[in-house]
């Protein structure tokens, strides 16, 4: 109970510029939810899909791969759709490879979405701290200047000591904030990746069933 009522104090002390960096922190941790949620389902998904898909491959079984990706919706499916559709209309590795490329521009975007906005939160959160700090300290110094000489430098390093919670606590929000954004991007990346890997995967295996067929001919 102790640790309440001094956490209580504190941001009582703080002054109106709390409030809004505690509405900061919730949104910021809402979109940080929301995000860590889908990634996580999407390179779940992405696994799943993959490990049926790639034998499929391998063994030249296009028509069933193409089967296995257009009945599931998840980000992998919908790179590989698009190519295996040019590979059984053209074939050429070319052609095949722009159309995971395009698609792959559309899913980009859908990953990184509302990620930034974790940053900008962070950011945020810091500069209300310091502003509430700065408009402390105005208050501060306006209320000791009419003051009693002997009491000037009590009131002033108190007022300041409360002015500097808000920039404390713009801190506290505004680290958790960053690292969270940081490891969001970076699973974001990681999926990217393991989405880049899976479409030359997928390419050279169809390159060489193709080399294999024309030999056969």
């Amino acid at each position: 109970m102790g640790v309440i009522y001094s956490v209580v104090a504190f941001f009582q002390k703080g002054g109106m510029f709390m409030y809004p960096i505690l509405l900061v922190f919730a949104v910021g941790i809402s979109i940080a939810a929301e995000r860590w949620f889908q990634l996580t389902r999407t390179r779940s998904q992405n696994r799943k899909v993959w490990s049926q898909v790639e034998p499929a491959l391998v063994k030249g079984e296009f028509e069933k791969a193409r089967n296995m990706v257009d009945k599931d919706k998840s980000t992998i499916s919908q790179m590989l759709s698009m190519g295996l559709a040019r590979q059984g209309a053209v074939r050429r590795r070319e052609d095949i490879e722009i159309a995971m490329e395009e698609s792959m521009m559309e899913i980009i975007p859908q990953l990184e979405k509302r990620t930034q906005y974790v940053g900008l939160l962070s950011n945020i959160a810091t500069l209300l701290g310091l502003l509430g700090t700065i408009m402390g300290l105005i208050e501060a110094f306006t209320a000791v200047a009419n003051a009693n000489p002997a009491e000037k430098a009590d009131l002033l390093s108190a007022s300041i000591s409360v002015a500097m919670n808000t920039t404390a606590f713009g801190l506290m929000v505004a680290i958790p904030l960053l690292l969270i954004h940081a490891k969001l991007t970076s699973t974001t990346g990681h999926i990217v990746d393991s989405l880049e890997m899976a479409s030359v995967k997928a390419l050279n295996s169809i390159s060489n069933f193709t080399k294999r067929q024309s030999s056969t001919d």
